[in-house]
Parts: structure tokens; C-alpha cells; sequence
């Protein structure tokens, strides 16, 4: 018990320990950025340098309903391609707010589409032409996945 009566949390080691794991990592972080290290390439520039084709694509516009779904239509033909209902979604939703919330920040509308891609690789990207942001959408798992990979069929379901 120390003089004030307060017991130790955590041994001395751990915390030596705990700070040089974070001194690393920002030492890590720091050499990236500086340069002084390449960062991993992104999927991406990768697609980019293989000259990977796209096997399906589909510009796809995302509004949102006064009744809280949100109306997904083909960009090219107007058609509705599906309704996404205030309790359903969760996913789609949740990427939709942060590409929307992106667009406010380069004071873009919610009129340019967006493009939704499987490639022949088989991977599947979401991209907003207007920001230039791209979303690697397996990395989210399989049922996320394919929340957006059922969009890219011409009648699209529900």
C-alpha cells in the first residue's frame, strides 16, 4: 500500500510495456506518412495496375423519404430499383450517412449517382465520382456484402 493509502493498478511492467507499443506505433505511422515508408497499396490502384475490368456495374441515386425509407433508383433509367425501410438496412444506411456526410463537407448535392461495381476479381465497390471516395465493400463481411451485391441486379429485389 503506497503512503496515501491507494493500491497500484497496474505493475510498472505492464505500463513500460504499454507505452513502448505506442511509441512503435506511432513511430510506424509517422514513417508512412513522412514518406520514409510505402503504404500498402489499396484495392483500388491495385484493380488500377492489372487493368481489372468491371463484370457488373450500376449507378445507383440514394433518397432519402419523408417517412424514413430511403428510394434507391437506377441513375441511367429512373426505375426504382428498391425501398430500404426505417427498420431495415442497417448497413446500407450506415454507408450511405458517411458517403452523404462527405458530400455536404465538398458542398455536393445527393443528385450525382453513385457507382456500384463488381469487378471480375470478384470484388465489389461502391464509389462516389463526385469525392473520389471509394469503399471496398468485402472487407465488411458476406450478409453486408450482399445487402449491396443484390442492387446490382437488373430488377433488383423486394
Amino acid at each position: 500500500m503506497s503512503a496515501h493509502g491507494h493500491e497500484r493498478i497496474a505493475p510498472p511492467a505492464a505500463l513500460a510495456l504499454g507505452t513502448g507499443l505506442a511509441l512503435v506505433s506511432l513511430l510506424l505511422v509517422a514513417s508512412v506518412r513522412l514518406g520514409l515508408v510505402e503504404p500498402s497499396p489499396s484495392a483500388a490502384s491495385l484493380r488500377a495496375a492489372g487493368h481489372t475490368a468491371p463484370a457488373a456495374e450500376r449507378l445507383l441515386r440514394f433518397s432519402d423519404e419523408t417517412d424514413g425509407t430511403v428510394l434507391i433508383t437506377d441513375a441511367r433509367t429512373g426505375a426504382r430499383v428498391d425501398v430500404i425501410h426505417r427498420e431495415d438496412g442497417g448497413f446500407v444506411r450506415g454507408v450511405m450517412r458517411g458517403l452523404a456526410r462527405e458530400r455536404r463537407q465538398h458542398r455536393i448535392g445527393s443528385q450525382p449517382p453513385f457507382r456500384l461495381t463488381r469487378w471480375r476479381n470478384g470484388a465489389l465497390s461502391l464509389t462516389d465520382p463526385s469525392t473520389g471516395r471509394v469503399i471496398e465493400l468485402d472487407g465488411f463481411g458476406h450478409t453486408n456484402r450482399a445487402s449491396f451485391a443484390r442492387l446490382l441486379a437488373p430488377g433488383a429485389p423486394r
